[in-house]
C-alpha cells in the first residue's frame, strides 16, 4: 500500500503584484509512483519505510503564476507505515514554461484501507523559487486520496507572496591610488 506522491502545492491562478498576499486553491493529479520502494522494518508486522517519486499535473489546464504557465510537477516523498496509520513528508517541485521552478515541503498523517487506498492530509510551505518566483513565501493545507499503486489527487489551499527583489546596495566610492 502506498501513498500517492502528494503533489502539493500550489500556486495561484492569477498573478498579482509582487509582495501581495494571494489566496490559492488548486488540485493536482498524480500518476503511479515510479520508482516506489517499501521496505519492512522487521520489528513488528506492518511497520515499513517508503520512498516514492511521482509525476503530477495541475488540474484545469495548469497553473498561471507571475505570467508563467506550469509545465510539469515532480513529487518525491518518504513515509513510515505502522499498520494502517502512516506519516509522510516530501518535496513537490513545479516547473514553469520558462524553466523557473518553485518547491514546497509538506508533511502529515495518512490512513490506509484494506484495498490499499489511502486518505491523507497535512500542511505545506514554500521552500524555494527561482527566476520570477525567487523569494516566494507562504503555505497552507492539503487533503487528498491515493490508490495502492501511488496514483491519486490532492487539493490544496493556502496563500503566497513573492518578495520584491532586494534593492542594490550602493558601491563605496573608490579613490585613486596616490602616486
Amino acid at each position: 500500500m502506498r501513498k500517492m506522491g502528494i503533489a502539493l502545492l500550489i500556486a495561484a491562478s492569477l498573478a498579482l503584484p509582487a509582495g501581495a498576499q494571494t489566496k490559492l486553491h488548486g488540485k493536482q493529479t498524480c500518476q503511479k509512483s515510479d520508482p516506489s520502494y517499501m521496505v519492512d522494518v522487521g520489528d513488528q508486522p506492518g511497520h515499513a519505510i517508503m520512498l516514492q517519486k511521482t509525476t503530477c499535473t495541475w488540474a484545469d489546464g495548469g497553473l498561471d503564476m507571475e505570467g508563467l504557465k506550469s509545465k510539469g510537477v515532480v513529487d518525491v516523498s518518504t513515509g513510515e507505515m505502522r499498520g494502517v496509520k502512516m506519516t509522510d513528508s516530501g518535496y513537490n517541485t513545479t516547473t514553469m514554461d520558462n524553466g523557473d521552478k518553485f518547491t514546497v515541503h509538506y508533511s502529515g498523517p495518512a490512513t490506509a484501507t484494506k484495498d490499499g487506498s489511502v486518505a491523507f492530509a497535512g500542511k505545506w510551505t514554500f521552500v524555494s523559487g527561482t527566476g520570477k518566483l525567487k523569494g516566494i513565501k507562504g503555505g497552507g493545507t492539503y487533503k487528498g486520496s491515493g490508490t495502492a499503486d501511488g496514483a491519486g489527487s490532492v487539493e490544496i489551499e493556502g496563500e503566497y507572496a513573492i518578495a520584491p527583489p532586494a534593492a542594490a546596495k550602493p558601491k563605496a566610492p573608490t579613490t585613486p591610488a596616490a602616486k
